[in-house]
């Protein structure tokens, strides 16, 4: 069901733009994306270039996404994560075909866990040690 091709490329840009459409709409989100994105076009490009990467191993995206989101531990809750999610899916289910869909939801979903997992770590007593 992942397989790396299961997106078009020329969906993924509307995909990204729509999704963070409805984060800066978002009553919890909005607060957290708006105090840290300041050039939305840009961040639209770099998240269209991540999943590119992500989804059909294109090899665009340069950075660090946990590095980048490691700076923003104390924002980055579980809820917030679900929230993140809930908004994920409901974009990539309005525009996308169901298969499509699913795969960037689990991928989106593993990337969350990752994610939530070295922020818990690096809270953790044993980390600071």
């Amino acid at each position: 069901m992942n397989h790396p091709l299961m997106i078009e490329e020329a969906a993924i840009r509307p995909l990204v733009e729509a999704f963070y459409e409805r984060v800066r709409a978002d009553a919890l989100l909005a607060p957290i994306f708006g105090a840290h994105v300041h050039d939305w076009d840009d961040h639209h490009g770099r998240l269209t270039d991540f999943w590119s990467s992500i989804m059909r191993t294109s090899g665009r995206y340069k950075g660090s996404p946990l590095a980048l989101h490691l700076l923003h531990a104390d924002a980055m809750t579980p809820d917030r994560f679900e929230r993140w999610l809930a908004l994920w899916r409901e974009t990539s289910d309005a525009l996308l075909p169901a298969p499509a869909a699913a795969a960037v939801q689990a991928k989106a979903a593993r990337i969350a866990e990752s994610f939530q997992l070295a922020i818990q770590y690096r809270r953790s007593p044993v980390a600071a040690a």
